[in-house]
């Protein structure tokens, strides 16, 4: 019986996801992904004509679930104080629910071998934050600063919190520290 050519898909980037999170992108192998996912290398060449075009296709995914993250956890919400809120609260979610992508964002050096893509924060869903920021400034919530800096400011430390719940060093869960973290980076760059 044939298998489903989109689970085939799905199977072989979730492997190498994993395999780049835990090994690292340059020592992990096509023949790692195919023997971890438990296929042909025929089935992979056949979705996939290299290890950089399988890093590209996560890449992809992932940027066009944060730009979804961004979209959903701001979209429901009117001030940029909110909206700030709402997407450091589904950043913390999203790394309780998937926390290889999570570190994958975070951690992996996506130039070294994606070195055509964008670096992370010039991709739609950074690009979408920053442009709540410069809502905020014309709307009057936020001081008139550079946005770049605004968003260094209020998002960085969220960004901070992430890699250290990656690393096991938080005693508590990310939700815990959302309150204390978003009002003092929002005192930060409020009016």
């Amino acid at each position: 019986m044939a298998r489903d050519p989109q689970k085939t898909r799905d199977l072989i980037l979730s492997t190498a996801l994993r395999l780049f999170v835990e090994k690292g992108y340059f020592a992990s192998s096509i023949h790692d992904i195919r023997h971890a996912a438990g296929l042909s290398i025929g089935s992979i060449y056949h979705h996939f004509d290299s290890k950089e075009s399988i890093a590209s296709a996560i890449y992809d995914d992932l940027l066009g679930r944060m730009t979804s993250m961004v979209e959903d956890a701001s979209g429901s919400h009117m001030t940029a104080k909110a909206k700030c809120r709402a997407i450091i609260s589904a950043m913390f979610s999203m790394h309780e629910t998937d926390p290889l992508t999570v570190h994958f964002v975070l951690h992996a050096r996506h130039r070294e071998f994606l070195p055509d893509a964008p670096p992370i924060c010039s991709t739609r869903p950074f690009e979408l934050m920053k442009q709540i920021i410069e809502e905020g400034i014309a709307s009057g919530e936020i001081h008139p600063i550079d946005p770049v800096v605004a968003g260094a400011i209020l998002f960085g430390g969220a960004m901070r919190l992430l890699h250290l719940a990656g690393d096991g060093v938080l005693s508590k869960p990310l939700d815990f520290y959302l309150d204390e973290l978003f009002e003092a980076g929002w005192r930060g760059i409020s009016v």
